[in-house]
């Protein structure tokens, strides 16, 4: 059976890219209701550290992309989430988390301000591929009198790594002059693109949204750069993991508050003041007087890591937590990971273990991001 055969019969959706990734053999698996490129024949190792060091493309496309339109749609918008969104200025984004009334994360997503049209505030939101569904239900139910466009006929690419803005600028002239955190709208032979200077890997970058019918077409030119190669899904993990960055459905979910996600610094001092949003007493207390557990690193010795749901005990077998997210850092050489420990326990440098198949591994609570983030934040 073909991977085509394969996937069709699995049920799982394509991006438009589908068809390139099985053309560049990559290996496919399921994700997020989706067959996604796990990696290409170098393996994530080799992809993870050509992203490090030249550029990146990877495929993001299974992320949900839509337009919140309609008179004060960012003020409308803060009373779902903690993040500063009415101040925001016209082609400047912001990272922020959908909450439920607890407080608690149901997930995480951008949201850039564009420019208004016809007197209406128009927002580009950006969700995770699992949540898509029932964030925009969620949205659209609690914000009726705004209009909710879902752009299932787009794409979304991401250019990563250091070598990205010279690339990318060769097809757009313009975007290396774009600082980090910034979007803007570019024509290119006739297309419109949606070009923001940001990424989950740690690295400088862009993610790029298109019209789906022009996505394989743009791919194809950003590969024919020999300094850019297609990343899959293993390594944005790897990359994602080193820069500190938490996963929705794993390190962060219904059972985590922004506040003990080390999170805080998405919520502004006016909304932590002004509140209006769900969850804000609780998430008040948490600011006020630290939550009962954190979310910290740890650096593993020896070679073996420990993996997502791996028990966190003191070296006397106190249990204190439970590892989110766990790997081998191909930056770094050695195994890393991040969960969340009781708060009596979080300070860096303190001694724990990691159990796996129950043996105990070693390992210390350590800062993140475990690799600095090399953001362009302007000239």
């Amino acid at each position: 059976m073909s991977a085509h055969q394969s996937a069709a019969a699995s049920g799982l959706a394509h991006t438009p890219l589908h068809d390139l990734h099985i053309s560049l053999e990559a290996r496919m698996t399921a994700f997020a209701g989706y067959d996604m490129p796990a990696h290409y024949p170098p393996g994530v190792i080799q992809e993870h550290l050509h992203t490090r060091v030249q550029a990146g493309l990877f495929d993001v496309s299974h992320m949900g992309q839509a337009i919140l339109s309609g008179s004060h749609a960012a003020q409308s918008l803060e009373t779902l989430v903690p993040g500063d969104i009415e101040t925001l200025a016209a082609g400047r984004m912001r990272y922020t988390q959908l909450l439920d009334a607890d407080g608690h994360i149901l997930d995480d997503l951008i949201v850039t301000r564009l420019d208004d049209e016809a007197g209406r505030e128009r927002l580009f939101l950006v969700v995770n591929a699992a949540a898509r569904t029932a964030d925009f239900a969620l949205i659209a139910k609690a914000l009726p009198h705004l209009a909710l466009t879902s752009l299932d006929d787009s794409a979304l690419l991401a250019l990563q790594g250091p070598k990205a803005a010279a690339v990318l600028r060769r097809l757009v002239p313009g975007v290396e002059s774009m600082s980090f955190m910034t979007s803007r709208r570019f024509e290119r032979r006739g297309l419109s693109l949606l070009i923001s200077r940001s990424g989950y890997t740690g690295e400088d970058g862009f993610e790029i949204s298109l019209p789906a019918s022009a996505a394989t077409g743009f791919a194809k030119d950003l590969l024919a750069n020999p300094d850019v190669r297609p990343i899959g899904l293993g390594a944005r993990d790897s990359l994602r993991l080193e820069a500190g960055l938490c996963l929705y459905g794993h390190d962060i979910d219904a059972s985590a508050d922004p506040v003990e996600a080390g999170l805080s610094w998405s919520i502004s001092r006016r909304r932590r003041e002004q509140g209006g949003f769900p969850g804000f007493a609780s998430i008040a207390r948490a600011l006020a007087h630290g939550p009962s557990r954190r979310r910290v690193g740890f650096l593993t010795e020896g070679k073996i890591p420990a993996r997502e749901g791996a028990a966190i005990q003191t070296p006397d077998g106190r249990a204190i937590g439970r590892l989110t997210s766990g790997g081998f850092a191909p930056s770094l050489g050695r195994p890393i990971g991040m969960g969340y420990v009781d708060a009596a326990y979080a300070k860096i440098g303190a001694p724990v273990e990691l159990i796996v198949r129950g043996k105990p591994l070693a390992a210390k609570v350590a800062a993140m991001p475990f690799m600095a983030h090399a953001f362009y934040r302007g000239a």
